[in-house]
């Protein structure tokens, strides 16, 4: 079949807008990308079904020598590239992830293509997509001297859905028919200035639980307190316990973050004493000892202190995404190449991780590999005065994208060429 019209190449690329190999033609390409980019942000679709989604990702795909496969689960869809200078053997694989859902939130952005169906993409999602079709096709264009295997993983359901979780139970990583020895994804970022990479090796992300809590009491009337068990006054007790606990048992070296997000009553009116009280904490942590520690002493600290107050207490600890960890040795790598491409000053080392929490997480914990970051945004406004991401008003410049579709590729060519033997340069 042949390529959708709006990916033909520009007959002018225009200057090498930087080292990376991959760079003039990623730009050629760049005007598809953002057709593609803006056309997924004005039909955004939230969660693991992604109908829309997956079918605009096979559209963009054909007539490029491709296996795909979709997800039977959810709307994944899987395409393995086999290089023609992979040898025997099919040389090492790569992984390369894009997720692609959005966000159930109201757009208020002003955009010509802005959503209107109470979704939208304000994590950038849909720049994943577009990016990593862009390095489908750019590495689909060097496929005869490509010396291995690249796997693109299209994934919904990162926004608490534990979409990379299904699709590794559906095989994700055995695609290529031998498991990826490095996987790498880049996630665009609105607040950090545009075409800065940022990352770091080690923990990168927090892993996140929630403790969901029910006190209950008898209810009564407000005028006689002392004839009821009210469970408001213990809520409180608890939230300052909660608090007192991972100050006073939580190691600072190893850090957790819990925050009460939810709490409500059943009480109906001022003057009624309320029969139960509901809590949410969301927890976050970058080791599995912390998150042990807040699993089984938390809710017991809970318990007991409702038992002291005569009221009864159930709580539920609901594990969600892990942390997110680089590997070392190859987020050095990452680092150093992307330092070489694009100069010491667009490349920054995180000090310390982030306390927010990624899907991707699922697959480093079986593939060592790295997450990074990349600066998005728009021209204009400092980086004080800009919408955060998962906000209404979030923008992204997707100029980007040819930036990011040329990074992937040339990450998983190096990573490739490492395994086979090769250099970076050997195109």
């Amino acid at each position: 079949m042949t390529p959708d019209p709006v990916f033909e190449k520009d007959p002018d690329p225009g200057p090498r807008a930087a080292r990376n190999p991959f760079a003039p033609a990623a730009e050629a390409l760049l005007p598809g990308l953002r057709e593609l980019r803006q056309r997924l942000h004005a039909r955004p679709e939230v969660g693991l079904n992604l109908p829309r989604t997956r079918r605009a990702v096979i559209e963009a795909l054909e007539g490029l020598d491709l296996e795909v496969t979709e997800g039977a689960s959810l709307s994944s869809v899987v395409a393995v590239l086999r290089g023609g200078a992979a040898g025997g053997d099919g040389g090492p694989v790569v992984l390369l992830r894009g997720d692609m859902d959005a966000l159930p939130l109201e757009e208020a952005t002003g955009l010509d293509y802005a959503s209107a169906n109470g979704a939208m993409h304000a994590c950038g999602h849909d720049l994943h997509v577009a990016g990593l079709v862009g390095a489908a096709r750019l590495l689909h264009e060097r496929r005869a001297e490509l010396p291995g295997t690249v796997v693109f993983m299209f994934q919904p359901g990162e926004e608490g859905y534990g979409g990379g979780r299904i699709m590794i139970e559906e095989g994700v990583l055995e695609a290529a028919g031998r498991p990826p020895a490095a996987a790498y994804a880049v996630h665009v970022d609105a607040t950090t200035p545009y075409g800065r990479f940022v990352s770091r090796p080690g923990p990168i992300m927090a892993g996140v639980s929630a403790l969901r809590i029910r006190i209950t009491g008898t209810g009564g009337h407000a005028a006689a307190p002392h004839a009821a068990v009210d469970p408001v006054p213990v809520a409180a007790q608890v939230i300052l316990a909660v608090q007192g606990f991972v100050a006073r048992r939580v190691p600072a070296a190893d850090p957790a973050v819990v925050s009460i997000g939810r709490l409500s009553s059943d009480s109906k009116a001022g003057n009624v004493l309320a029969r139960e009280v509901l809590m949410e904490a969301n927890m976050r942590y970058f080791s599995e000892d912390t998150q042990a520690l807040l699993r089984d002493e938390l809710p017991e600290l809970v318990r007991l202190l409702a038992q002291a107050h005569g009221c009864g207490a159930e709580v539920e600890f609901v594990p969600s995404y892990p942390a997110t960890v680089n590997d070392p040795d190859e987020a050095a790598a990452v680092l150093d190449r992307l330092e070489e491409l694009h100069g010491r000053d667009s490349v920054v080392r995180l000090p310390e991780p982030a306390m927010t929490s990624e899907d991707f997480s699922y697959v480093l914990q079986r593939v060592p590999g790295a997450l990074v970051f990349l600066g998005a945004m728009p021209p204009g406004p400092g980086t004080g005065e800009v919408a955060p991401m998962h906000s209404e008003g979030v923008l992204f410049d997707d100029g980007i994208l040819g930036v990011q579709a040329a990074a992937l590729a040339d990450l998983a060519w190096t990573r490739l060429a490492r395994g086979a033997g090769g250099g970076a340069g050997d195109r």
